[in-house]
């Protein structure tokens, strides 16, 4: 099971969200894997009422064999479906890598 497949089968299974978008971000890193850096954007029922950090920890808890196997680099984007259709359906892209762009 690919990385990817694995964070889209948790993800979904924890919080059957209504958007979920992983992005592969290793091929802008000189990291030496082609598996260690992801982008997430979820939507979901269940961040409501959940402060920003508290959706990255439920979210870093759930990952967190990934996190400490795999993943070097995780940039998450979480939204209750009110915050993702105020900002028109989409999210900030990831900045440049500063330490070790290709």
């Amino acid at each position: 099971m690919t990385v990817e497949t694995t964070l889209h089968t948790k993800l979904t299974a924890e919080f059957s969200p209504e958007f979920l978008e992983i992005e592969n971000e290793s091929h802008k890193h000189s990291s030496g894997t082609d598996t260690s850096h992801f982008r997430v954007v979820i939507v979901t029922e269940a961040f409501e009422g959940l402060r920003l950090i508290a959706r990255h920890r439920k979210i870093n808890t759930l990952l967190a064999s990934e996190l400490a196997n795999v993943i070097h680099a995780l940039a998450l984007h979480t939204f209750t479906p009110e915050e993702w259709a105020k900002k028109g359906g989409s999210a900030n892209k990831s900045p440049a890598c500063a330490g070790g762009s290709k």
